[in-house]
């Protein structure tokens, strides 16, 4: 389950990116919370917003994203990313601590992250490939799925608590601090035991490569639609757990942070079976669909706090097995030469989705109360596994529904 930590270079990742994670959670919580309570009265269209301005880069960018993960040296452009994402986090924090931070300023900060985090997201996906090599990818790439939800049993908790302590700024400037954690670890690798390859030629049309790559090929079609219908209707868990903490069960940012921790640990739980897979597989990401809109029914008819946290330990669960699956069936039938571009094309179909199902999302849980909205994730859930059933009995060879790289 843990091989691909013989690495060094993945050590040293994984121990920065743990680091670097909690941090990261601890900011969500904040900065839902700061507009969901402290800059609006439980609007969850402003929570909707925020996310899809968040995510939308990821749409606009992708071109020039999939390319510079391709074509640049990708620990360079982590490090600048890196930074870029620790400095904003640090100029949010100081707003929110002088009294000066607007929902509007919460919304730019929001954009210019999505920006940032759009050529980091690609880069830091491939990255791995280049710390373990082909034969462990598999397995590193649900290690560092593992590591972030991990990070989620503690951050939002964290976050919680110290939103009641110091307030919204100070988790602000702690995910800013967080950030050397990555910074050292990039800095401490032994560049000389990476996997790397051959830097691609610039060429006109490079850019759309992946595009073309994709539309030749059926079972990556199935997996990104797969994707976009769970990530856009689905994984909207600010809104989703915000909202009910708040609306419905009158829980405080406590509350809401140990209702986020809650859904880590059965997100740690479904990252580390998919670590035990030798190769993932279309099947099991069907059956964690179906999981998954049968736990949001769940969820939205929960009569209480505690049994409401429980439906999330299965939502955590279900949804990494369909995430997690999904990346690494993508990135190990995808050729090395392309696999740049087709992740950047993946995160923006999976985050892009988010703008266009968040405002939805949020305007539903403002019209008809959060539990409508929980709705909405469930039906997700269940068209998402209906679309890979299809292709399942289209195909109707369980064992060959993915095809070799090309």
């Amino acid at each position: 389950m843990l091989r691909a930590l013989r690495s060094y270079n993945f050590r040293v990742w994984s121990a920065g990116a743990l680091v670097s994670n909690i941090g990261a959670w601890m900011q969500r919580i904040a900065q839902d919370w700061l507009v969901l309570t402290g800059l609006t009265h439980h609007d969850a269209s402003a929570v909707g917003l925020v996310v899809a301005l968040q995510f939308l880069p990821q749409v606009l960018l992708l071109p020039w994203t999939g390319w510079a993960a391709d074509h640049l040296d990708r620990r360079r452009l982590l490090f600048a990313t890196q930074a870029a994402i620790g400095a904003l986090a640090l100029g949010l924090g100081v707003l929110t601590i002088s009294g000066l931070v607007r929902t509007w300023q919460v919304d730019v900060f929001a954009f210019l992250l999505g920006c940032a985090s759009a050529f980091d997201a690609p880069a830091r996906q491939t990255f791995v490939a280049e710390m373990v090599g082909e034969d462990d990818l598999s397995n590193a790439v649900a290690l560092n799925s593992t590591s972030f939800n991990a990070s989620r049993l503690v951050g939002p908790a964290f976050a919680g608590l110290l939103i009641s302590a110091v307030g919204v700024g100070g988790v602000f400037l702690f995910n800013a601090a967080s950030f050397l954690a990555v910074l050292l670890s990039l800095a401490l690798m032994r560049t000389d035991e990476l996997h790397r390859r051959d830097r691609l030629i610039r060429k006109p049309g490079a850019l759309v490569d992946g595009f073309r790559y994709v539309r030749g090929r059926s079972d990556l079609q199935v997996l990104l639609l797969m994707l976009f219908i769970f990530g856009a209707f689905g994984l909207n868990f600010a809104i989703f757990i915000s909202t009910m903490a708040a609306s419905v069960f009158h829980a405080g940012a406590g509350g809401f942070g140990l209702l986020t921790s809650a859904m880590a640990v059965g997100s740690v739980g479904g990252a580390l079976l998919a670590a035990r897979r030798e190769r993932p597989s279309l099947p099991p990401i069907v059956a964690g669909a179906l999981v998954f809109g049968c736990a949001y029914a769940l969820a939205a008819v929960a009569p209480s706090l505690p049994l409401f946290a429980l439906t999330l330990v299965v939502v955590g669960a279900a949804s990494q097995t369909v995430t997690t699956s999904t990346t690494s069936l993508v990135q190990m039938s995808t050729d090395p030469a392309m696999r740049g571009r087709v992740m950047a094309l993946l995160l923006a179909i999976a985050l892009g989705g988010l703008p266009i199902g968040a405002p939805v999302v949020g305007w539903v849980a403002n019209a008809f109360g959060p539990r409508w909205a929980l709705a909405i994730g469930a039906a997700a859930g269940f068209a998402t596994a209906a679309v890979g059933a299809g292709y399942v009995a289209r195909r109707g060879r369980i064992g060959e529904l993915i095809e070799a790289p090309a």
